[in-house]
């Protein structure tokens, strides 16, 4: 039996409520502020800029392009918070942390059916500062809906297999404020529903790795009768009545949908390096190991543990008996999904994301039965990370590259050293509540100074805004575009600059990700830069971005224009004719 946390360690109901309002205001506080960077953030934000102009929400575009590579849920989104809130930084990065939020709140409903409130309360305070599900969290990209839809979908599956906790006799002033747990058939449909929105965020990778799992565990622990309690036929009716009215519209309207979605985007991405994301089997490793900070040495006796629930469990009770063994599914859904992506030829560190809320469950059930030891060594090591920052952020700022500027990394330092600072804080405060017996409010400790240390950093990030967004400069072209103003990009494609500015663009020599669309549908393209060049000089109104490589060749062959911006990584320039 993993005993109950004492009575010191408890939150009241009205802490409760100090914290969740302390806790949104962190993970909302800076959406707005650091601006859109490539290659990511501009493309999704731009997909659905373009589905608000063309008024086509069944085909995604970008830049005037079909883009088909993903499903439409969070465009979909993204697009409607255009609309209602206009078209900012935060607005496209509003369905990102609604999703990190929901991630975190599924696996605490789910938690509380199985395990209790305490045990809920201690994964949502876990989830919410572990590094990479707060980081990914303030970042527009499709991983953290598909990762939050997922894990939800996981959650409430285990939701549904297991009895509700009854053991812990907790009182009302001390109980977590969430909503009424539903039926087990409820659970059970809850997470096919958050599978079909997995499937509509990113694929049928959102069927695969919940398949596999369940299959294993059915091997593993003889449970046949899993897949009947599954509720397979009204699932499946769910997933279809969900899914499918896009994937048929999408693709009667689009003929060679079908073939580049499901064969190129899932089968040839997995088993080839076709995308140029191909790494070493050990690739995730350092991912993980960073990414689960500030709880990665709790990593092997969180696993211990899980697999050792059932024979822990007390005699007579219905996981000693051969019931559903939620600890072991949560811990080896996890180590599925490490396997999976280890041995996919694409790999991005942002795939990790869907274990992230399952270990955090794990943690916050083995975290009364963890050795005093190791949840020490877990606050130190933060310490000492935090105090290594403190130490090599200005020996890095100084040394500068080629590729960014040392006076941007100048400004770039106080915000990474107030994270190494509040890292050394909250690390520092908990060690004083683990000594004390207190690990609730330690772990408390230690997951809010790792939100904010992340939240700092990324902040922080706008000081690099030159370097990875076009902001700047798409503020000085945006009031000299009119309607017959002409705009290339030469040899070159950056995500975010459609977007600034409002306008798509015609490529000159490289396709980028586009490849596909622009060799079905070339439309304005220009094959090369011999064939831009007479094009360019018989232009009255156009503007180009380019390299300062690209920009010196035309100034060295008597192109004629005129510069008009430029930062570390691009010049903008107009025709003699064009009106500035």
């Amino acid at each position: 039996m993993i005993p109950a946390p004492s009575h010191n360690d408890r939150l009241s109901r009205r802490a409760l409520w100090v914290l969740l309002a302390a806790f949104l205001f962190i993970w909302c506080v800076n959406l707005g502020y650091p601006r859109l960077i490539r290659t990511d953030e501009g493309r999704y934000a731009e997909i659905a800029r373009e589905m608000v102009a063309s008024g086509d929400w069944v085909t995604p575009r970008q830049n005037g392009y079909p883009y088909f590579e993903k499903p439409p849920l969070q465009y979909w989104a993204t697009a409607a918070a255009f609309t209602v809130f206009g078209e900012h930084e935060w607005t496209a990065r509003l369905w990102t942390a609604l999703c990190g939020l929901c991630g975190i709140a599924i696996s605490a409903l789910a938690a509380r059916r199985i395990w209790g409130n305490q045990t809920a309360l201690t994964s949502a305070i876990v989830l919410g500062g572990t590094l990479q599900w707060a980081a990914m969290g303030h970042f527009a990209s499709l991983d953290m809906s598909l990762a939050a839809f997922l894990s939800g979908a996981i959650a409430a599956f285990c939701a549904a297999q297991c009895p509700p906790d009854t053991s812990a006799t907790e009182r009302a002033s001390d109980a977590v404020l969430l909503a009424p747990i539903p039926s087990d058939q409820r659970w059970m449909l809850t997470a096919w529903l958050l599978l079909a929105l997995a499937v509509l965020s990113k694929g049928v990778v959102a069927l695969a790795l919940p398949a596999a799992s369940a299959f294993v565990y059915m091997l593993w622990q003889r449970d046949w009768g899993l897949l009947r309690r599954s509720r397979l036929p009204s699932g499946l009716l769910v997933l279809v009545a969900v899914c499918a009215p896009w994937f048929v519209l999408v693709s009667a309207r689009n003929p060679g949908f079908a073939h580049f979605f499901f064969i190129q985007e899932h089968l040839e991405r997995f088993l080839t390096p076709m995308h140029g994301r191909d790494a070493p089997l050990w690739f995730f490793v350092p991912v993980l190991i960073a990414g689960l900070l500030p709880w990665t040495l709790l990593l092997p006796a969180v696993y211990r543990t899980a697999f050792t629930a059932r024979s822990a469990a007390a005699p007579g009770s219905a996981l000693r008996s051969g019931g559903f063994d939620a600890s072991a599914f949560l811990a080896l859904w996890a180590l599925v999904c490490f396997v999976f992506f280890s041995v996919s030829h694409s790999k991005l560190e942002s795939y990790l994301l869907p274990i992230y809320p399952a270990l955090a469950l794990l943690i916050a059930r083995a975290l009364p039965g963890l050795t005093t030891r190791s949840l020490i060594w877990t606050h130190r090591s933060i310490l000492l990370l935090g105090v290594a920052l403190l130490i090599a952020v200005p020996v890095a700022i100084r040394r500068g590259s080629a590729h960014i500027p040392s006076e941007l990394l100048a400004a770039y330092e106080p915000w990474l050293l107030g994270a190494a600072a509040a890292l050394i804080i909250g690390a520092f405060a908990g060690l004083r509540l683990v000594r004390s017996a207190r690990r609730q409010l330690a772990t408390l400790s230690l997951a809010g100074a790792c939100l904010l240390a992340t939240q700092l950093a990324l902040s922080g990030h706008e000081s690099l805004a030159p370097i990875y967004s076009s902001y700047d400069i798409a503020r000085v072209m945006r009031p000299l575009i009119h309607a017959d103003t002409a705009l290339y990009m030469v040899d070159t494609y950056d995500h975010t600059l459609p977007f600034y500015t409002g306008h798509t663009y015609i490529m000159v020599g490289y396709k980028d990700e586009l490849a596909v669309p622009i060799d079905r549908e070339p439309g304005p393209f220009i094959k090369d830069v011999a064939s831009f060049e007479p094009i360019w000089r018989n232009s009255a109104a156009a503007f180009a971005v380019m390299t300062h490589q690209q920009y010196q060749h035309f100034v060295d062959s008597g192109l004629p224009m005129k510069k008009v911006a430029q930062d570390p990584r691009r010049i903008v320039v107009a025709t003699p004719t064009t009106p500035l």
